[in-house]
């Protein structure tokens, strides 16, 4: 295999490294606003993956600059040039298994979410064998880049490219399918209950998908366009996708938690209900008004409560005194 053209090769790459720090910015805020909001509810243990993600994140930002600066900056002090065909930056076999350790913790906590809702444990193990396999193909590319620090022995990393990419484009792909399904199987007619329903669909589609075309671009672009680094374009972006999913899904929660607490906000109107001696929530849309009824507003809240059970608390009326 020929040397690669570095134009071809590291320009593509450098796109990559503004993408990935682009999309830690938005990762840095979605963190900010995670713990301002759910720091006293969730669980310790999700705490501690947005944690763990946030610092496996910032050390692959760190990875993915420094590599650029020894591409581009250090060749201009030395003496005279180097010999031979380019070299890869020694950080990039880093990028392989720091990418596996941030999604394989998202794609379990991504299953576990859709046992507790579809109250089965097949496709929840699936993905989970799925990215067990994504983890050891990551791993082993990391590990023969080390090895073979050569950029015209790419080929010989193809293999490992192919499980690492196409067992986890497959899981991203089932996660996304099975959530659709499970909570299109949800509906009950109720017009609060679907539209929270319909909300939850959106999310997982708009972040779900993401990471499976980035995936599959990546893996496509590696086995197709040989001798030339257009992979790394969705390949430094990929783990920042899958930590921003996860933290999209748990700060979407405020959303849906303001309606389901506070029915008196600027969506809702109160008017009274004298039957049940209650106040029944109506939606204001476009100047015209739907009646929804309590049982409907509590089948919402049935349904978000469940979608949310491994947070910690799910949400509640705001004069509510459960403890966490």
């Amino acid at each position: 295999m020929a040397p690669p053209n570095p134009e071809l090769f590291f320009g593509p790459m450098l796109i990559g490294v503004f993408l990935n720090t682009i999309l830690y910015g938005v990762l840095v805020v979605q963190t900010f606003n995670y713990f301002q909001t759910y720091k006293m509810t969730d669980k310790a243990l999700i705490r501690y993956l947005v944690i763990y993600l946030l610092v496996l994140e910032t050390f692959n930002t760190g990875c993915v600059m420094e590599m650029m600066y020894d591409i581009l900056v250090k060749p201009l002090a030395r003496t005279k040039p180097p010999s031979g065909p380019p070299k890869p930056p020694m950080l990039l076999s880093a990028d392989a298994v720091v990418t596996v350790f941030i999604s394989t913790p998202v794609q379990l906590f991504m299953a576990r979410r859709i046992c507790v809702l579809s109250e089965s444990i097949i496709v929840p193990v699936v993905i989970a064998l799925l990215s067990f396999v994504s983890l050891g193909g990551g791993t082993a590319l990391s590990v023969l880049v080390t090895v073979i620090p050569d950029f015209s022995r790419f080929n010989e990393f193809y293999p490992a490219v192919s499980t690492w990419l196409g067992a986890s484009a497959l899981a991203d792909l089932l996660i996304t399918g099975c959530l659709l399904f499970t909570l299109q199987r949800k509906r009950t007619g109720m017009q609060a209950t679907d539209g929270i329903i319909n909300k939850i669909m959106l999310l997982t589609i708009q972040t779900g998908l993401i990471t499976t075309v980035f995936a599959i671009a990546d893996l496509v672009l590696a086995l197709s366009v040989q001798g030339k680094g257009f992979n790394f374009i969705p390949d430094f972006a990929l783990s920042k996708l899958y930590t921003n999913m996860l933290l999209a899904s748990l700060n979407a929660r405020t959303d849906y938690g303001a309606i389901l607490s506070n029915p008196d906000n600027l969506l809702f109107r109160s008017t009274p209900n004298s039957n049940k001696g209650q106040v029944a929530s109506v939606p204001i849309r476009f100047g015209h008004q739907s009646g929804v009824s309590i049982v409907d507003l509590e089948g919402a809240q049935a349904t978000e409560a469940k979608y949310d059970r491994d947070f910690g608390r799910p949400f509640r009326h705001q004069n509510s005194d459960d403890s966490v």
